[in-house]
């Protein structure tokens, strides 16, 4: 912990060598404001980013592509922030991002989008990779959401029930393992609905287990072996950024699971109805650019949901959990290989 500290404090004094030029307090800066940007020849992107796992790194890659095939390539600087899954980081990094005067916020998870706004109702904010931005507090309504906010979530309304019909119909779960950060409201929110969907299709039951940190989830998927009959993985930062802890009780015990994302298919999960969270991250750059150039305000851009769900089949997953392929699953999913 020490060790983590001094080298987080290393980062946010170096990034505000790096931009004391334009540093100032949020109140300095009018031109920040819901009513746009000022024309400029450079823009600095502040990020501020939850946790590092494959599928956050992957809505970044997308967001950066967006913003360079939208003309401003060499027109944006990024600041990078990673507050490696501490909540108290998270806060403090979010007010950095503030006082070092970023022209707009791109906020990379549910966590890091909430401690932006907390910090600055001026600075535009672009966020992706949350599930639930009303419930999370984040905007007024998916088309409104709000003065100088808005971005791309990476849920889709059918992905869940999808999921869980999939469980039941095809591999005749039962008891259904869902591993999740109970602090995280993106992951509570989820297992909400997965609870309520299940309920709706009857003869299937969650049996839960909570993680506090990502160290806590090999233990979690432990407790569950012998009480369920499959896990399903949520979008969960905190899961996630320990996926491969599952995958490997998931391959001893020979129990199907699960996933949300398809980054989590490549690394071990048998399956997922899901998206790129490229593609997401991509959207959101989109957006951003917009906003830069000064062609929409947030409050102009709706949110937007991820496109293209699909089922994914893991074929090397499926044997290590010991899953017979069935021939009807070819008109149903994409298989990997990896």
């Amino acid at each position: 912990m020490k060790h983590f500290w001094k080298k987080s404090l290393a980062l946010i004094f170096t990034s505000s060598i790096v931009l004391s030029a334009c540093a100032s307090t949020e109140s300095g800066t009018p031109e920040k404001s819901a009513g746009g940007l000022k024309d400029k020849k450079m823009f600095t992107i502040g990020v501020t980013q939850i946790v590092e796992h494959p599928s956050l790194d992957a809505a970044f890659d997308g967001f950066k592509d967006a913003i360079a095939e939208s003309g401003l390539k060499d027109n944006v600087k990024y600041t990078v922030q990673n507050a490696q899954g501490d909540a108290s980081s998270n806060t403090t990094i979010a007010k950095n991002l503030v006082s070092f005067n970023v022209d707009l916020i791109f906020a990379n998870s549910t966590p890091s989008a909430q401690a932006a706004l907390s910090s600055t109702k001026l600075i535009p904010i672009v966020f992706t990779s949350v599930t639930d931005p009303v419930g999370a507090e984040l905007v007024k309504s998916m088309d409104q959401p709000g003065n100088n906010i808005t971005g791309t979530v990476d849920s889709h309304p059918d992905a869940i029930p999808k999921t869980l019909k999939f469980m039941k119909e095809q591999l005749n779960v039962k008891n259904v393992g869902l591993i999740y950060n109970a602090g995280e409201q993106n992951s509570r929110a989820q297992v909400d609905n997965v609870k309520k969907i299940m309920d709706e299709i009857g003869g299937m039951k969650a049996v839960e287990a909570s993680v506090a940190t990502s160290a806590d989830v090999k233990q979690a998927a432990e407790s569950l072996v012998g009480k369920i009959d499959a896990y399903y993985i949520v979008t969960d930062n905190t899961v996630v950024s320990a996926f491969e802890s599952v995958v490997g009780v998931a391959n001893e015990q020979h129990i199907p699971l699960l996933a949300s994302e398809f980054d989590s298919v490549k690394r071990g999960a048998f399956a997922a109805y899901g998206f790129e969270y490229y593609d997401i991250g991509h959207e959101a750059g989109e957006m951003a650019a917009k906003i830069l150039k000064g062609e929409k305000k947030p409050s102009e851009l709706p949110v937007q949901l991820p496109q293209n769900l699909k089922l994914v089949i893991n074929k090397k997953a499926a044997k290590a959990m010991g899953i017979e392929l069935k021939p009807e699953w070819d008109d149903m999913a994409e298989y990997v290989e990896n």
